[in-house]
């Protein structure tokens, strides 16, 4: 997996899983693909990424979700 390439540090975006070296939160990443952007669109209007970098936002959710206990708001 390519989880080296996340980082996590209090410091930089208040500790958000940000892509190594960026600010770029895989957040971000994740949404933007979710909405529909292709790889190369965000690519394109992230030219500091690599497409392992998008690969590893993926991953990185995955294992997110793959927890047994997540951080969800209640609801009504």
């Amino acid at each position: 997996m390519a989880l080296d390439r996340i980082a996590i540090d209090h410091r930089i975006m208040g500790g958000v899983p940000c892509i190594r070296g960026t600010r770029i939160p895989v957040s971000m990443i994740v949404g933007r693909l979710a909405e529909g952007s292709s790889r190369n669109e965000i690519l394109t209007d992230y030219p500091q990424l690599a497409a392992a970098d998008v690969d590893a936002a993926l991953q990185f959710a995955a294992a997110a979700v793959d927890q047994r206990e997540m951080p969800l708001l209640a609801t009504a």
